[in-house]
C-alpha cells in the first residue's frame, strides 16, 4: 500500500520521481525502488514523505484512510 500512496501522492502534485528527489534530496532512483515496492524505506525517510505530502504516516503506510494528519 505504501508504494501505491506514494505514486499517487507524487503524481498529484505533477512531479516526476527525479523532481521529487531534487526537492527532498533523495535520488530519484531510490523514490522510483520504494514506488515499485523493490526496497523498504528507512523510518526517516517515511516521516520525510509525510511531512512534505502533509499526510499522516498512516495513511502513507496504508494503515488508514484519512488522507490528512
Amino acid at each position: 500500500m505504501f508504494s501505491a500512496r506514494l505514486k499517487e501522492l507524487r503524481k498529484e502534485k505533477g512531479l516526476s520521481a527525479t523532481q521529487l528527489g531534487k526537492e527532498l534530496n533523495i535520488s530519484y532512483q531510490a523514490i522510483l525502488l520504494w514506488e515499485n515496492g523493490e526496497r523498504d524505506i528507512k523510518l526517516s525517510y517515511a516521516i520525510m514523505l509525510a511531512k512534505y505530502f502533509d499526510v499522516s504516516l498512516d495513511y502513507l503506510a496504508g494503515l488508514s484512510d484519512e488522507y490528512k494528519k
